[in-house]
This record gives structure tokens, C-alpha cells and sequence, in this order.
């Protein structure tokens, strides 16, 4: 048998535990402060430009967008010379526009990214993959144009707002099928298998499990959709010409929006045209403002509770 022998601990060297676990060196707690220095610059160089155009049309816009008869009229037999006016017409054609080609992308979007998260294997969900990869990257002119060729020229429709939504469309289906697709690749797979152990139908499980799991992430993507597509101007131009008086049908002549109005009032270099068109960019600004508290507002009372 071995013979044990005592040794006195104070005769020991010190040594501290954070020496080799927890303790920073100099060039880690160098390298941390450089990381943390370069994130909060790079957030500040953002952070300036997005600050400067708020300030700007603010200080440009309020005073016309403060006037009561801007939410009331419209621009009919209002002259680029003359102030006053409203912007009603263009607000009502904005968000019919953007109501219209919700309806269309949201349905189509959510259901094509759950297929590809519960569903898509082969070479079919590899396509459907990367058609939507091939979407996102299409500029806005490209789609107007596109819809221009097959709505105007091939069936010989007339350019009508209408158009401009299916346009609108092809630019906010891949938003909402990206953002919904990494929301629900969140859901941990261990609530789909509790599910399905309790003998929970899969479409079931999508229904009652998932999708609710996942909403505020969902409505998140569909905001930014939106907001994408409120401010889009080349299928307005190409697809729906502007108008100055109130027009709500989609079928049937022009369609006066927010980016149209812009578009055509800046161009007037007027100071009473000019005058409206930061009005109306202060409006779509506000207006894409009062949806996203809409949308986290939804998520935040919509969110699944334990």
C-alpha cells in the first residue's frame, strides 16, 4: 500500500481559476473593446442618413402635412402655382393598392414557404427555391415591365391599378416567403414532435402549433413586404398614370397614389408643387410608420402563451 503523504496547501503556488477559465488576456479584452467600438460606428454611419432624411422632411412636410384640408381634399383644379390641396386621393389609391396586393402575395407566400419548411423535398422544392431566390432579386421596372407585356400588349387590357397590384405582387411575394420560411425553421422541432406523439395530424399540427407560434415573425415579413411595395414608383409609372382627382376603382381609368403624386409634383419644380411632394413623402413615411405599430401590435397580443 502506498503511503500518503500530507503536504501543506500554503507551501502550494497560488493560482487563480480565472487564469485558465475565465480571465481575459490583454489582446482578448483589446480585441472585445475593438469589436464592440467598430459595431457601435457602423450602427452611428446608419443611423445618420435615416436621421437626416427624417429631419428633412419633416421640417419640409409638417407644416403642409399639419394643414386639416391635406387629409380632406384632393388635387382637383389645384394648379402646380397655387397652394392648397390635399393629398386624400392618393392616400385612398396608396391603400387599396397595398390592401389589394396583400390579399394576392400573403396567401401565396405563406403557403409556398410552408411547403418549403415542412414539405419541400426534391427537385421541385429546389426549384420552387430558386424561383423565389430569382424574384427577389428582379428590379421593380423589370416586374412593371413584364406585366405591361403580358396585361397591356398580349391581352390588350388597359393600363389600370389593377396592373400595377399584380406588378406589386411579384415584388412582395419573395419578401414574405423568405421572412415566413426563417420564421418557421425557428419553431423548435421538439413542439412539432409532441404534436404528432399525441397523434396530431401534420396539417393539424402546421394549423394549430406552428403558424401561431411563429405569427408575430410572420406579420413582421408581411410589413416589410408592404413597406417595400407602399414606396415602389416605376409600376405606377409604367402601369397606373396618376391623377389628381379621387379614383377608388381598380378597373377602370388612372389610380392616384402616394409615389405617383410625388413623382409627378417634383417634377413641376415649383415651390407650391414642391411643397406637396415632401408632403406626400412625410405622409407614405407616416403611413408605413402606423403600419409597423399595427403589425407589433398584433404580434404582441397574437404571440402563443404558456
Amino acid at each position: 500500500m502506498s503511503t500518503l503523504t500530507n503536504v501543506d496547501e500554503s507551501s502550494l503556488p497560488a493560482t487563480r481559476v480565472d487564469d485558465n477559465f475565465g480571465g481575459k488576456s490583454g489582446a482578448r479584452a483589446f480585441k472585445d473593446q475593438l469589436a464592440r467600438g467598430l459595431m457601435w460606428a457602423a450602427f452611428i454611419v446608419a443611423l445618420i442618413p435615416l436621421i437626416w432624411i427624417l429631419g428633412a422632411t419633416l421640417v419640409k412636410g409638417g407644416q403642409t402635412v399639419l394643414d386639416p384640408s391635406w387629409w380632406t381634399n384632393s388635387q382637383a383644379g389645384i394648379t402646380s402655382r397655387r397652394e392648397g390641396g390635399g393629398a386624400v386621393h392618393a392616400i385612398q389609391g396608396t391603400l387599396i393598392q397595398a390592401g389589394v396586393t396583400a390579399l394576392i402575395s400573403v396567401p401565396i407566400g405563406v403557403l409556398t414557404a410552408i411547403y418549403l419548411v415542412e414539405y419541400g423535398r426534391g427537385r421541385l422544392a429546389r426549384t420552387v427555391s430558386f424561383m423565389v431566390d430569382i424574384l427577389t432579386g428582379i428590379p421593380s421596372i423589370v416586374a412593371a415591365l413584364f406585366i405591361y407585356a403580358l396585361w397591356v400588349v398580349t391581352f390588350g387590357f388597359q393600363r389600370v391599378g389593377f396592373a400595377v397590384c399584380l406588378a406589386l405582387t411579384m415584388l412582395m411575394i419573395p419578401t414574405v416567403v423568405r421572412s415566413t420560411e426563417e420564421m418557421l425553421k425557428l419553431v423548435p422541432n421538439e413542439l412539432r414532435e409532441a404534436s404528432y406523439a399525441l397523434g396530431v395530424p401534420k396539417w393539424k399540427t402546421i394549423m394549430k402549433i406552428v403558424i401561431p407560434t411563429s405569427f408575430s415573425g410572420i406579420v413582421t415579413g408581411v410589413l416589410l413586404g408592404l413597406a417595400r411595395v407602399m414606396g415602389e414608383t416605376a409600376p405606377l409609372i409604367i402601369l397606373g398614370p396618376y391623377t389628381a382627382v379621387i379614383a377608388t376603382n381598380l378597373f377602370d381609368g388612372l389610380m392616384p397614389t402616394l409615389p405617383s403624386m410625388i413623382f409627378q409634383t417634383y417634377g413641376e419644380s415649383l415651390p407650391a408643387a414642391v411643397n406637396r411632394t415632401w408632403g406626400a413623402a412625410l405622409t407614405l413615411i407616416l403611413l408605413v410608420f402606423l403600419l409597423n405599430i399595427a403589425g407589433r401590435f398584433i404580434g404582441r397580443f397574437s404571440k402563443v402563451r404558456n
